[in-house]
């Protein structure tokens, strides 16, 4: 649940707007409010409204607004600037919140014109750093298949079709906790599931993950599942306490395969399987970069650019075979 109650009232409205009106997903408007508690802390801070350095300690239900109208984009820079220097954010944090401030801006002053000038208007995105992905290898992706499906435990075929699931169809985390057994067609070899903004895609399953879904699924429990608020007993994957399983529990579940195929739990992680899977299909299944942004659910094709890179091995092939290499 969102923590509303300390919100001034035009802030929670944007809140019940993105969600009604944008469609926003639940975690969406999440960050939204995490983002815009964090901005307008900031400001009564910025503005000597408060003696308190500590944003945490900071109260917002004051913050009028006759004072939002006062924030110039001078101030705004200033925000950028104490993100960068004070909480060390990367840059792709500091374009997400400052894509919420304007986001937010824009609805204040377009769509229920509470305020006449839109003072993030012209505010640039921050330039992300562009980094090659980190990825297992086709080796090491076997390897942690296979020490999953090898391990002596009773939620074996649970854990085995987790590991398969993500690297065999590049689901973030919130798809697969998400999945619900309705959404499997078996006959036709795909899964629906619900992405980023609440958008439903198609992604069409291998054999790999039929078997492993078949198998887990003449084990997972029946009896004694418990319903809740997110319907445990339509949930694809449960927990050991029959209830839908949770973000952390399949983060802990790859890292202790990860640690049993004795590789880098600090380098990776759920979203590193994520990366795994579109690497590996784009340098190994000549995939289209279109078709693997569809894939994914990426709302953007530069998002997919990250996967076209090229290993070492590629970059050493392309030497060896200049012309010129052997005089």
């Amino acid at each position: 649940m969102i923590n509303v109650e300390q919100n001034p009232e035009y802030l929670n409205s944007f809140l019940d707007y993105s969600m009604t009106i944008l469609n926003k997903s639940q975690n969406s408007v999440k960050e939204y409010n995490y983002d815009l508690n964090m901005f307008l802390k900031y400001m009564k801070m910025h503005f000597n409204m408060t003696k308190e350095t500590d944003l945490q300690n900071i109260d917002i239900k004051d913050f009028s607004l006759d004072m939002l109208k006062k924030i110039t984009p001078e101030d705004i820079l200033s925000f950028l600037s104490y993100l960068a220097l004070n909480k060390n954010c990367k840059s792709a944090t500091r374009a997400r919140k400052i894509s919420t401030v304007r986001i937010f801006f824009a609805y204040l002053s377009q769509k229920v014109k509470l305020i006449e000038i839109n003072p993030a208007q012209n505010i640039e995105t921050p330039k992300k750093e562009k980094r090659i992905p980190k990825y297992l290898s086709l080796e090491d992706s076997k390897k942690l298949l296979n020490v999953t499906m090898d391990e002596n435990d009773e939620n074996k075929e649970r854990d085995y079709a987790i590991i398969t699931m993500f690297l065999n169809c590049g689901l973030r985390l919130s798809e697969l906790v998400g999945m619900n057994i309705k959404d499997i067609d078996f006959n036709e070899y795909r899964l629906t599931v619900i992405g980023k903004g609440n958008k439903e895609r198609t992604i069409y399953l291998n054999k790999a993950c039929i078997h492993a879904l078949e198998d887990y699924l003449k084990v997972r429990p029946k009896e004694g599942v418990k319903d809740d608020s997110k319907k445990s007993q339509e949930a694809l994957f449960l927990s050991k306490r029959r209830e839908r399983i949770s973000n952390r529990t399949v983060q802990y579940i790859v890292e202790k395969e990860l640690q049993k195929a004795g590789l880098d739990t600090s380098k990776y992680s759920t979203h590193k399987l994520r990366h795994t899977a579109a690497t590996l299909m784009y340098q190994y299944g000549n995939v289209d970069i279109r078709a693997l942004q569809e894939l994914l659910g990426h709302e953007s094709i530069s998002t997919t650019e990250i996967y076209t890179h090229v290993n070492n091995e590629q970059v050493r092939n392309a030497v060896e075979s200049n012309p010129l290499s052997n005089l």
